[in-house]
């Protein structure tokens, strides 16, 4: 056994981007840190730092390992044993699929997976809102900041509290209408990752407020120099045009230096496809999973 996994833990995270930092590819928002901590109880995920790279290993809903995180250009991948530690990968970006289909040949068997895909949209269009493609969205975003007496608000330690009262309700309201296995598994994650804000670092966010409540919330994370990635973001649909609000406003005011926005996947559910297409993706970031003979 050449891997030792241990449990995903704030102390290596520093130790883990370093590693993220050095992928050749825009990688997907699946290797955020964020993304692996908010997960890492439903997933029981764990990590193993070996020779540079950074193995990633699911014990639910089926012993998976995603893809490694580091130079892949390093790495003669052919004689890598520790590769043979695992004999599924998903998560797998597509320039690492390219190499591993160069090194492994005919004993590898890669295959698309489209639910898995990343969303990769420009943040100036994104704020802009110009042009014909985005017309009702710009019309939703007029309807709110017309229609209703909100305060956007950056996210901070202090907010959190208001922010979990949110969350509980919006949950709450799912629950008793439009019950998820999948939505109950992502309030876990979302507690997890808001609860501790303050020791993930390059966390930030923001809140639209009405009423002194807080109606709205985004929470991000710079996936590299020039991209963001949104790992949650909810608001009360009783208010009109109110996620079309808090996306707009945080890229505005509080991610503009960034080029893209990485909004993640769709799993497979149709409505939340035609919502991310309609948002109109500058790219795609697509994903693999491979099985080694």
């Amino acid at each position: 056994m050449l891997l030792e996994f241990e449990p995903i833990s704030l102390d290596r995270q520093e130790e883990y981007r370093a590693a993220l930092s050095c992928c050749p590819q825009l990688m997907t928002s699946d290797f955020a840190f964020a993304n692996i901590w908010g997960w890492a109880e439903y997933y029981q995920l764990e990590w193993a730092f070996h020779k540079g790279l950074v193995w990633i290993r699911q014990n639910y809903p089926e012993p998976a390992c995603w893809a490694p995180v580091g130079h892949w250009g390093d790495y003669d991948w052919a004689s890598c044993k520790a590769m043979r530690e695992c004999n599924k990968y998903i998560r797998v970006p597509e320039y690492l699929s390219t190499l591993w289909a160069e090194a492994y040949g005919d004993s590898i068997n890669l295959a698309e997976k489209r639910d898995q895909w990343d969303y990769v949209y420009s943040v100036e269009e994104l704020v802009a809102l110009r042009g014909n493609k985005f017309h009702k969205k710009k019309n939703l975003l007029n309807q709110f900041a017309k229609n209703y007496e909100w305060e956007y608000k950056p996210m901070c330690a202090a907010r959190i509290d208001q922010v979990l009262t949110m969350q509980a309700e919006w949950i709450k309201w799912f629950e008793e209408n439009n019950p998820s296995e999948a939505l109950v598994a992502e309030n876990t994650a979302i507690t997890r990752v808001l609860t501790n804000f303050d020791n993930i670092g390059g966390l930030f966010g923001a809140t639209l407020n009405c009423d002194g409540k807080v109606i709205a919330y985004t929470v991000a994370e710079p996936l590299c120099q020039d991209t963001v990635v949104i790992h949650f973001e909810k608001g009360n649909v009783a208010y009109k045009g109110i996620y079309q609000a808090i996306n707009q406003m945080f890229l505005k005011n509080d991610a503009p230096e960034y080029t893209y926005v990485n909004r993640e996947q769709d799993l497979g559910d149709e409505g939340l496809r035609k919502a991310k297409l309609s948002y109109n993706p500058t790219l795609f970031l697509k994903k693999f999973e491979a099985t080694i003979e």
